[in-house]
């Protein structure tokens, strides 16, 4: 099947793609699950909160630990450990019972709590993608890549609905039902690890006994740069995650959940597709200028979101956002491994991010916080001001940067 959706591309290529989308069909399940089952088992918001915070963090270190380690362990060894590590993590959260002993398996487990691909195996997977494929087509896989992982995700979210009705016909609790359908989380470990198996040693960083590995040398200050910026772009979008957005919807226009629902499923459907056009704009006019250039538009429409009078015209400019915000996603990690030599690409990997994960995660606090002082769509405002911002500054810092093979 990966033959057919990426011709031409390499065989250890198309099996990375493909684990990409059994993981994300695993934690679009998870992160579901999780919530309910915490929810079930009679945990407050607070303790499930806590419990995201811990495995958010946990994720954050085993991140950063693979993009340092992995060329020294090996890149195959590594895929595969962590495989083994998602298979011990759905069968630890079936098994545990003390709030304690959940806090634990979430910082030492693989479960993800949020939508987006952020695990031990990102860097890795976007290092070896950058080694077993061609530079011009880096950004053509990379759209792939986040595709059929964010398209997996949406399957597997919508998979875990399934658990209430199950519980209805067997009659069994929900909370019973979530736990042991915990161990179908850790089948995709096994499923991973059967596709990781056949990889060959093309995926393995190629270089002499002598030179430096897992390490940042000649690039820290690019990486550093670099990772400075996505922390401003993260934390802007963080400001307008879609819990925020859909708060600041109810509030001033009392929509229904269902309504809420439909318009956050059509755009998650432009930002899927929209994937697919980082390639050709990227070839005509370059890697920076389609990160800068298809974004900055985006974050003008959301800064004029709040202004429009009615929902229709507020729906318009989210949607054209949501369209045109994840162009930048392929050619930003082509930008992370092209500015770098080989031995560093996991650790940039790593690094950039972590640091756009935590960046992300530190600011909806604050777009509450700023959605309480009115109506105005206040998060918005700020949040699309920080990410144009970013746009402008990478057009200033790095347009000019040289790229490697």
């Amino acid at each position: 099947m990966t033959n057919a959706l990426l011709p031409g591309v390499d065989a250890d290529a198309r099996r990375m793609v493909a684990t990409r989308a059994i993981r994300s069909l695993g934690d679009g399940f998870a992160s579901v699950a999780l919530a309910a089952y915490l929810s079930e088992r009679g945990f407050n918001a607070f303790e499930i909160g806590a419990l995201v915070t811990v495995a958010l963090f946990g994720k954050s270190v085993a991140t950063l630990i693979a993009g340092f380690v992995v060329d020294r362990f090996g890149r195959r060894r590594t895929l595969m450990a962590g495989s083994l590590l998602v298979s011990a993590s759905g069968v630890a959260f079936a098994l545990a019972e003390p709030y304690w002993l959940l806090l634990v398996v979430a910082f030492v487990g693989t479960m993800s709590p949020s939508a987006g691909d952020f695990s031990l195996f990102q860097p890795v997977e976007q290092a070896a993608l950058a080694t077993t494929t061609e530079t011009a087509r880096r950004t053509w896989v990379y759209a792939r890549y986040t595709l059929f992982g964010s398209l997996a995700f949406a399957l597997g979210s919508l998979a875990s609905g399934a658990a209430g009705p199950v519980a209805d016909i067997t009659g069994v609790e929900l909370a019973t039902t979530l736990r042991w359908a915990f161990a179908l989380y850790g089948l995709t470990g096994i499923a991973m690890l059967a596709t990781y198996r056949p990889l060959s040693p093309a995926v393995e960083l190629e270089t002499s006994d002598t030179a430096p590995r897992g390490r940042l040398r000649e690039s820290r200050g690019t990486v550093f740069r670099l990772s400075g910026l996505f922390a401003i772009d993260a934390f802007g979008g963080g400001l307008a995650v879609q819990a925020v957005m859909a708060v600041w919807l109810f509030e001033r226009f009392g929509i229904s959940i269902e309504e809420a629902a439909v318009i956050f499923f059509a755009a998650r459907l432009l930002s899927t597709f929209s994937l697919l056009l980082a390639p050709p704009i990227t070839a005509r006019i370059g890697i920076i200028e389609t990160m800068a250039y298809a974004h900055l538009p985006a974050n003008i429409a959301l800064m004029v979101a709040p202004l429009m009078p009615t929902l229709p015209l507020v729906l318009v400019a989210l949607f054209v956002r949501q369209a045109l915000s994840p162009i930048d996603i392929a050619p930003r990690t082509t930008l992370i491994v092209s500015v770098v030599s080989p031995e560093e690409r996991a650790p940039a990997a790593s690094v950039t991010n972590v640091v756009r994960t935590l960046s992300a995660a530190a600011s909806p606090a604050l777009g509450g916080a700023l959605l309480a002082v009115g109506p105005w769509g206040l998060p918005l405002l700020v949040g699309g001001a920080l990410k144009a911002g970013y746009d402008a500054a990478l057009l200033v810092v790095f347009r000019r940067i040289q790229l490697r093979d």
